[in-house]
């Protein structure tokens, strides 16, 4: 009983000290990952401090004026020339400073333009070369946020926050010897709010690294979680099950409201106390009030009383900008935490020159493995698989979701490596290829036809930018899809989102006519005809019919009439290849028979 007691104990707050640890740490490494992301404009950011810290000691000069212009117009006669020269100083003064100010805007917005030129060429460039898993496991919403949100949360640090910054804090530290210089009384009494300001301010904003951290996580649900419910607002809908797909959105937005009030409550009391102790009748108070009682004693010039009263009120913009590029640089850090992520990704590498170009089209897999990493741990997609596609073949891969035929089928085009083994053209392994090379040798028809926003010739010829347009109709006529094209009243140059959309059918005739055209003697089918009609369907497989003939193809099947004529067909499950031959040698396999009886099986649709 003791025993079971003790170990079934948790500290109290030990899991909320745990997740506080956390933010902790990724607010510290927020921090690191901004300061690496700014190192290619640190040079620019420094310059431009420097013109700042210029302009704020020009700023010092109206204030010099200031108090001359009272002694003369204090005096017994006012001097003319004399008020007329300090005036100019003033305006001259304004003038060079705003000058400056504009100067170092200039610099810091040329250092964001470089600093995001940098970083949307690093982002493409690792996003290009990541493996397909990448996109697969990676929130659609997280990765939004890295590449579009944060870049705007970086730029607003680069181009504004060096210069608001530092004349922040140049301008009323400039202001604050200056009034030391006037009269040192006067310059403790312009500060002398301030110890109770920052005392508060501190306990009440003592927790805000972690807490902004924590508050970032929040949001980013909060994106992901939208961007799920649009993404699949038509399917929630037809299926009557709108209110449990808003739901997630409604929690991570409940939570996150919960979360902000309990965090800002407390705040709005300590943050309208401490501001109470700089508003400006405070600072007028006691500035005015003493410095007057310091004039009358006869130790201090009226002028200068009223000099360091109007530096006083300067003063309290040094604390209210700090606060809010602390709370700027927070969020940066989060945003650079983000593109960090982006920016380190795995990447497939290829070679700029190919160790050999294959002639010979036969594709192995040599006991390949492949894993998943997921939160709940490693998941096997593949296990030993061995499998040769003969040149002037097709081999048809079928078997219930999940079994692995997709993974199998895209590493044949590199979208991934094999954990262990290799995938082989002619011998060749396809590290070896260089990545124009590979996608000579090898094309695909994928599921899910994503198209571009481009003229339809662009989308037809993205494999070759230089074919003719007797070629492109050539190949949109191979693909059953020149009627629908030569029916628009632009044609080859309707651009597709813009002047007209096409069914999903039509689009898998484009990326058929793409393949045609690229004619590369290897063809991946991954599920061409799973989301069509039937009619659609006919035109497809007579397509893609005379697309693969004489070439070495690997189709993934889920009907078995669009299977059955394969050379070779393999029944894969759980990640293994369970067995092979023609329609007829699997008669006697269980999956295979259930699917050419047209029962239901399962990862199917009938």
């Amino acid at each position: 009983m003791s025993e079971t007691t003790t170990s079934s104990q948790v500290p109290p707050g030990a899991g909320a000290s745990a997740e506080t640890n956390d933010y902790q740490a990724k607010h510290r490494a927020g921090s690191k990952a901004l300061s690496a992301i700014m190192k290619p404009i640190r040079g620019y950011v420094l310059i431009a401090r420097i013109v700042v810290m210029v302009s704020c000691v020009v700023a010092l000069a109206p204030y010099i004026a200031l108090t001359k212009l009272g002694a003369i117009l204090l005096g017994d006669h006012v001097d003319h020339e004399a008020l007329t020269h300090a005036a100019n100083v003033v305006w001259m003064a304004f003038c060079l400073q705003a000058v400056l100010y504009v100067l170092a805007l200039v610099i810091t917005h040329i250092a964001d333009i470089k600093l995001r030129n940098i970083l949307q060429d690093r982002i493409i460039d690792r996003i290009s070369k990541a493996p397909l898993a990448w996109f697969s496991s990676s929130s659609t919403g997280r990765v939004r946020k890295a590449i579009q949100d944060d870049t705007v949360q970086v730029h607003m640090l680069v181009a504004h926050a060096p210069v608001e910054q530092t004349a922040a804090v140049g301008i009323p530290l400039v202001l604050f010897v200056y009034a030391f210089v006037v009269d040192w009384r006067l310059g403790l009494l312009s500060i002398a709010t301030f110890p109770m300001y920052a005392l508060l301010q501190w306990v009440a904003m003592r927790d805000m690294g972690t807490k902004t951290a924590e508050m970032d996580d929040k949001l980013a649900d909060i994106s992901s979680s939208a961007i799920e419910l649009t993404e699949g607002i038509h399917v929630v809908k037809n299926f009557g099950q709108t209110g449990k797909a808003h739901r997630r959105f409604t929690e991570a937005c409940q939570e996150f409201a919960r979360f902000y009030w309990d965090w800002c409550g407390p705040l709005i009391k300590a943050s309208a106390l401490s501001l109470s102790v700089i508003s400006v009748a405070a600072l007028m108070a006691i500035n005015l009030g003493f410095g007057l009682l310091m004039a009358k004693a006869g130790w201090v010039g009226v002028t200068d009383v009223l000099t360091c009263s109007l530096i006083a009120l300067v003063l309290p913009r040094t604390i209210e900008v700090l606060g809010n590029m602390a709370w700027g640089y927070q969020q940066a850090g989060n945003a650079a935490l983000r593109l960090q992520d982006v920016l380190s990704i795995d990447q497939i590498s290829h070679p700029d020159v190919s160790a050999r170009i294959p002639d010979d089209m036969t594709v192995t897999f040599d006991d390949v493995s492949v894993s998943y990493h997921t939160p709940d741990g490693v998941v096997p997609a593949l296990n030993h698989v061995n499998l040769t596609l003969r040149p002037g073949t097709v081999t048809a891969l079928v078997g219930p979701s999940g079994s692995g035929k997709s993974t199998l089928a895209t590493m044949l085009a590199r979208f991934r490596d094999p954990d262990s083994g290799a995938v082989r053209i002619g011998g060749v392994d396809l590290k070896d290829l260089a990545q124009n090379d590979l996608y000579r040798l090898v094309s695909f028809v994928l599921q899910d036809s994503y198209m571009q926003r481009r003229p339809i010739r662009d989308v037809i010829t993205l494999a070759r930018p230089d074919a003719t347009d007797a070629q492109v109709r050539e190949a949109a006529r191979a693909a059953q899809i020149l009627d629908d094209i030569d029916a628009l009243p632009k044609g080859f140059d309707t651009v597709l989102g813009e002047d007209t959309d096409f069914s999903g059918g039509q689009k898998q005739r484009l990326s058929i006519a793409r393949a045609v055209l690229a004619d590369a003697p290897i063809l991946v089918l991954d599920e061409a005809t799973a989301a069509t009609d039937p009619d659609c369907e006919a035109e497809i497989q007579q397509a893609l019919a005379g697309l693969a003939r004489g070439r070495t193809v690997l189709a993934i099947g889920h009907h078995a009439e669009s299977v059955a004529g394969a050379d070779v067909i393999c029944v894969m499950e759980k990640g293994c290849v369970a067995a092979c031959g023609s329609a007829e040698e699997l008669a006697d396999q269980p999956y295979w028979a259930r699917l050419a009886a047209g029962r239901h099986v399962e990862g199917t649709t009938r």
